[in-house]
């Protein structure tokens, strides 16, 4: 079992940043292929980014790629998504989760997440 909580969500201008948290506890948090998702209202969750269980691999969906950065800090047990030059579009609940099987882009290989941080984004 790992809980995951996220943190850092809130409230930005357009071309602005911020940096989510994800916070891990229970089992080894090194077991895991960690990753990003997002869901805003009335659409379904989509994958945003995945990183492997080293962090020698990342991945990125093509709407974010260039502006945000998944990394993690296994001493730490926390997986960050820094989000720069953040859109309206960007506006969504974030989600983070843990994948035993390995890093995936989709959302049923993930066997455990968090309760999600909102992200708003203003124009």
């Amino acid at each position: 079992q790992v809980q995951l909580v996220e943190s850092g969500g809130g409230l930005v201008q357009a071309g602005g940043s911020l940096r989510l948290s994800c916070a891990a506890s229970g089992r080894t948090f090194t077991y895991y292929a960690m990753g990003w998702f997002r869901q805003a209202p009335g659409k379904e969750r989509e994958f945003v980014s995945a990183i492997t269980r080293t962090g020698s691999s990342t991945y990125y969906a093509d709407s974010v790629k260039g502006r945000f950065t998944i990394s993690r800090e296994n001493a730490k047990n926390t997986v960050y998504l820094q989000m720069n030059s953040l859109k309206p579009e960007d506006t969504a609940v974030y989600y983070c989760a843990a994948s035993a099987g390995g890093v995936s882009t989709y959302a049923h290989s993930y066997d455990y997440w968090g309760q999600g941080t909102q992200v708003t984004v203003s124009s």
